[in-house]
């Protein structure tokens, strides 16, 4: 019911910036929470940032007062501001939503994933 389309990945210098977007297609009301992930090469998924149905954000401490994630709920896009970027950022990017009460095991929907990539 609900398709995340990803952009905004792509290839930057260390200390650079840049914003991801995930535009949700579909029944975006029914969607309550949505959330960042990201998955480096040999190391698994980790939860970079949520953001509740009432606003409510979460941040993973190796982004904090780097990233900020916000929402659109007219226009039904989440995004994901990157500024300070490190090499250790490099990773595919992925957003996720979900309907109903958070739960950070279950969520019913994915984006396709975008590359970012901080190398000098």
């Amino acid at each position: 019911q609900v398709r995340l389309v990803e952009s905004g990945g792509g290839l930057v210098q260390p200390g650079g910036s840049l914003r991801l977007s995930c535009e949700a297609h579909g029944s975006i009301f029914s969607v309550d929470n949505m959330a960042w992930y990201r998955q480096a090469p040999g190391k698994e998924r980790e939860l970079v940032a949520h953001i509740t149905g009432d606003s409510k954000t979460n941040y993973a401490d190796f982004v904090k007062g780097r990233f900020t994630i916000s929402r659109d709920n007219a226009k039904g896009t989440v995004y994901l501001q990157m500024n300070n970027l490190k090499p250790e950022d490099t990773a595919v990017y992925y957003c996720a939503a979900q309907k109903g009460d958070y739960d950070p095991t279950l969520w019913d929907y994915w984006g396709q994933g975008t590359q970012v990539t901080v190398s000098s």
